[in-house]
């Protein structure tokens, strides 16, 4: 089996993820990376900062809003992500879809659990059916704004044992939203507020796409789409990874695996990672021969820190309870040559500061001090807020 070294994956991930040399554009970053992560939405523009040369805030919105070229989309562990156009059949009839059949049956179970629909189903229908009527005049509104409209979505479900710590009303505006988003029946439009906020205004699917819209792959088709996809970006990756990655089964994966004729390679760590065929021959080797010392600044959420779930080859396990909450979700951070080394945080100025976890010596530290300042030129001003703070990030901020 052929053998595919850390330093070698290293190496890859640098060119392929545009860090050590930055795409042209944002539609050849963002295809570059599968997806780029959106549940905060200040990561898509600071994800392609990192890796789009000379890249401007309207360069972001125009693929988002304008030319609509990237496109926001529940997905994988109903994560939100900007997907390339030409993704979303795969994602459609997959991982989306299969995100969608979850929140509907949570939905369902709230309804039914709170007293409100004895059929859930047919409460879903009729409220569905009502929001796309709303939004049958193209023109796209908040979820505050549907649920003046829809009678249904002003409803609040009962959720939680009686007396327990989270128990409570909770609207069900949101959840219906969620569902039909992730059934791609309604999309994220235009942002109703600051790039970095997260406040989508929603749309019928085919006022934004154009009609007709692209029909979903089959199951088995899009995963085999999204894990070839995978595979450039990422790989060599385990299954465990994709598994991860996808929010998906073993089988689901194996048979994705197999679609793609993906090849198995012996990783430093004893485990076997997969590559796609053409990855195969010689691990890359001539493209990932000659990569200089870099830096870089990644946002929480990152798609390369979010790749894998086996992290070992470019985190030190001693980094990971103050890098990423208990959920496995990272927040900023820092690499030094294709390995995490820290985190950064902006100061009531707005000033991005480096907060490193090892000695990384002052070719690497200066480095990184220039990318921070590159990055608070590029903020100008901009104070970026983070739900997913790491703890290392917590404690830099408070008073």
């Amino acid at each position: 089996m052929l053998r595919f070294t850390d330093d070698r994956r290293r190496r890859r991930l640098a060119l392929r993820h545009g860090l050590a040399r930055p795409y042209p554009s944002v539609g050849a970053a963002a295809e570059a990376m599968t997806a780029l992560h959106a549940t905060e939405a200040a990561t898509v523009h600071l994800a392609l900062w990192a890796r789009v040369a000379d890249l401007a805030v309207d360069d972001v919105e125009s693929a988002l809003y304008d030319e609509r070229t990237l496109v926001k989309q529940l997905a994988m562990r109903r994560t939100l992500f900007a997907f390339p156009r030409d993704l979303l059949p795969a994602a459609w009839g997959s991982a989306a879809a299969r995100v969608a059949q979850q929140q509907r049956a949570v939905v369902a179970k709230d309804l039914r659990g709170s007293g409100l629909a004895d059929d859930p189903d047919e409460w879903l229908a009729a409220a569905s059916a009502a929001v796309l009527d709303v939004l049958g005049d193209g023109k796209p509104r908040t979820t505050a704004q549907l649920r003046e409209e829809v009678p249904q979505l002003a409803t609040k479900v009962q959720r939680g044992a009686p007396g327990s710590r989270w128990a409570g009303e909770f609207p069900v505006a949101p959840q219906v939203m969620t569902m039909l988003g992730a059934e791609a029946r309604v999309l994220r439009a235009e942002n109703a507020g600051h790039w970095r906020l997260n406040k989508p205004t929603w749309t019928a699917a085919g006022d934004w796409l154009g009609d007709p819209l692209p029909a979903p792959l089959d199951a088995a088709e899009g995963y085999a789409a999204l894990v070839r996809r995978w595979l450039w970006t990422f790989g060599p990756g385990t299954e465990a990874d994709l598994v991860w990655w996808l929010g998906a089964t073993k089988t689901i994966v194996r048979r994705a695996l197999a679609d793609v004729a993906a090849v198995g390679v012996a990783l430093d760590d004893g485990a076997t990672g997969w590559v796609l065929p053409d990855d195969a021959e010689d691990a890359d080797g001539a493209e990932v021969a000659e990569v200089a010392p870099w830096a870089a600044l990644l946002p929480t959420l990152d798609p390369t820190v979010m790749g894998w779930k086996e992290r070992s080859f470019y985190l030190d396990a001693d980094h990971t309870p103050y890098l990423f909450d208990s959920n496995g979700n990272a927040g900023n951070t820092a690499w030094w040559d294709g390995r995490v080394v820290g985190c950064w945080v902006q100061d009531d100025a707005g000033e991005v500061r480096v907060l490193l976890r090892e000695d990384v010596g002052t070719e690497a530290s200066a480095a990184l001090d220039a990318e921070a300042a590159r990055l608070t030129a590029w903020l100008d001003g901009v104070r970026i807020t983070n739900v997913y703070a790491s703890p290392q990030m917590r404690s830099a901020l408070l008073p």
